[in-house]
């Protein structure tokens, strides 16, 4: 499915414990390939710092609702510079829809130096749009989201489902290749979160999978959690 040029996928989180977690982990491994990043079977680091405007207007966006948003990034994979991506996650309404651009180390370290202009001469949207909201509206780096994602995929429905563990928030550095950047976990022991992605269609199994565990489906977003944490640690 399309809208406005993107192409749109479902997208469905829940909470889930451990003992979920390894329910559902060996019943995928035997139905779903492994996505082609796992390298190790406990997974591998996402870390992605977020952006956010002068009047919270991500964080405010998202926590009362708004059907039609989005939020800008840059992530890395293994806190490796090998890959570093601009991304542009927009939702439209109960799909989702994503947009990116590879940056270079010196990029990455002249837009934490505040210094955006050369976005001017990439080619691609979502760096011309991060320059524009940057100037008109003073967006800026303000948490980095990091966890352990192990991920499973079907060609059949173009399914992804991944187990993010170790949810966890930058602390007093944005700069996660810096030495004192460090992080922090946002929720409790043994508590993680399930998301399924798909096309137009998820198979009968692997939605009777899902439907079976004791899975709690939730408006989850990993970057309110770390805003909060870090609002919470800057007021101690």
């Amino acid at each position: 499915m399309k809208y406005q040029n993107h192409k749109l996928r479902h997208e469905l989180k829940y909470y889930i414990t451990d003992e979920v977690y390894r329910t559902l982990r060996e019943r995928f491994r035997y139905l779903l390939k492994p996505d082609e990043n796992m390298v190790d079977e406990e997974g591998y680091l996402i870390s992605s710092l977020y952006f956010d405007d002068v009047f919270h207007s991500a964080l405010e966006q998202k926590v009362n609702g708004t059907r039609f948003r989005r939020k800008y990034r840059i992530r890395i994979y293994d806190r490796s510079d090998n890959i570093i991506k601009l991304e542009c996650k927009s939702k439209f309404d109960s799909f989702i829809a994503k947009e990116s651009a590879t940056l270079n180390r010196e990029e990455y370290n002249r837009i934490l130096n505040d210094e955006y202009d050369f976005l001017l001469n990439r080619k691609e949207a979502v760096c011309k749009e991060l320059y524009a909201y940057h100037n008109s509206r003073l967006l800026a780096p303000v948490t980095v989201v990091e966890y352990l994602r192990e991920a499973y995929v079907s060609d059949l429905g173009n399914v992804r489902i991944t187990f993010d563990k170790n949810i966890s928030a930058s602390l007093f550095s944005l700069d996660m290749f810096g030495e004192e950047y460090e992080t922090m976990e946002v929720l409790p022991q043994g508590l993680m979160v399930l998301e399924v992605k798909y096309d137009d269609f998820i198979p009968k199994y692997i939605w009777d999978l899902i439907q079976i565990s004791k899975a709690q489906k939730c408006a989850i977003s990993k970057y309110v959690m770390c805003r909060k944490l870090n609002r919470r640690v800057t007021q101690v």
